[in-house]
């Protein structure tokens, strides 16, 4: 006799879930913060009075970081929206289940990946 009941983690694993992604999300929405502000700062360091040559390296040594600074904002945003969509995972009562196998994804994995939507099997198949 076949059963609707659907298996997913519990509402007191759910909380414990919602717990660690929000303080993940906080913790990411502060380096993006940083990261944005370090890339859209004029970069103006003071190097007006120095030799050309300095104000030279300075500035493509500023180039490059602004590009590694815009290109680490970009996959911090990316990770806030992962771990965003899985707190409406958790709303739904569907978090924590592999969206390949159908079955739930190992807790320590979840603990250490909270935006997981893969369990190990599925990735390695995927690989």
């Amino acid at each position: 006799m076949p059963t609707d009941i659907k298996v997913r983690y519990a509402d007191a694993d759910l909380a414990m879930f919602k717990e660690i992604l929000l303080d993940k999300i906080e913790k990411c929405k502060k380096d993006l913060d940083l990261l944005q502000s370090s890339y859209k700062n004029d970069g103006d360091n003071g190097t007006d009075d120095t030799s050309p040559t300095f104000k030279a390296f300075e500035e493509g040594s500023a180039t490059m970081s602004k590009e590694a600074n815009t290109q680490l904002a970009i996959r911090q945003e990316k990770f806030l929206r992962d771990l965003k969509n899985a707190l409406t995972r958790i709303e739904n009562k569907t978090y924590g289940i592999c969206r390949v196998t159908g079955k739930l994804i190992n807790i320590e994995r979840l603990k250490l990946v909270p935006h997981a939507t893969l369990s190990i099997e599925a990735k390695n198949m995927s690989n």
